[in-house]
């Protein structure tokens, strides 16, 4: 699957910070009028402490029925360290080598990080979004910016989650209730998506666990990848 790069990757947190600036006035926080997602794709990336290569992987699933319709993989070297808040620059170019390897093109991506609950509203999925152009939402396992109200502990709760930033509050997305009484998931919208719609596809996407199936079957690639490359660095 192709796409138009955006900016260089060999960049400072200097300039990350610009790019992120520039591209967030890009963002369309609203869902396609036709939105009815029948591939939905989960994207991961890892890279173990003191690696030098990243290793990426988008899984297509189906819906309703979230079978297996695709499967992308890639690793590249990466020199982009890691600092919060500048995700998308250490792992995005694994990520886009792997969208290359693409044939299906998904319509929808999860990605496991922010989309706008992010510091300047620039996370991962908003990042990814604009790149691949493709609506996207974020799926983080961790809040990384403002806080949220207590939700009930059944599946499907929501909980808005709010920044208040000079006076001035913002809801930049929800505490999601994936799995009854375990703890929630961080969903915000990433490009052309609203917070509505990006919630209801991870409860659809999230019969049984936790985390959205499509990037639970990412994140299994990822693994597989990476222990295939250490094995055969090691004969």
């Amino acid at each position: 699957m192709d796409y138009e790069p955006l900016h260089e990757w060999d960049v400072d947190t200097d300039r990350a910070r610009e790019i992120q600036s520039r591209l967030r006035d890009r963002l369309d926080l609203t869902a396609p009028s036709d939105f009815s997602p029948h591939r939905v794709a989960g994207a991961d990336m890892s890279i173990g402490r003191g690696e030098t290569r990243g290793h990426a992987a988008f899984s297509v699933l189906s819906l309703p029925g979230l079978d297996v319709v695709e499967e992308a993989t890639a690793s590249v070297r990466v020199d982009f360290p890691y600092v919060p808040g500048y995700l998308s620059f250490r792992e995005l170019p694994a990520l886009a080598a792997a969208w290359r390897e693409l044939e299906v093109r998904p319509d929808v991506v999860l990605f496991d990080g922010q989309g706008l609950a992010h510091p300047r509203r620039m996370g991962l999925a908003c990042h990814g979004g604009l790149l691949f152009d493709v609506p996207s939402v974020g799926c983080a396992k961790n809040l990384l910016v403002g806080d949220h109200p207590p939700l009930d502990g059944e599946k499907g709760a929501t909980a808005p989650i709010v920044v208040e930033e000079e006076g001035r509050r913002e809801q930049v997305g929800a505490a999601v209730r994936t799995r009854t009484d375990v703890s929630p998931i961080y969903v915000s919208p990433g490009h052309r998506m609203d917070l509505e719609t990006a919630v209801d596809v991870v409860l659809e996407v999230s019969p049984t666990y936790r985390v959205p199936e499509p990037i639970r079957h990412a994140d299994r690639r990822v693994g597989e990848l990476r222990r295939s490359r250490r094995e055969g660095a090691e004969r």
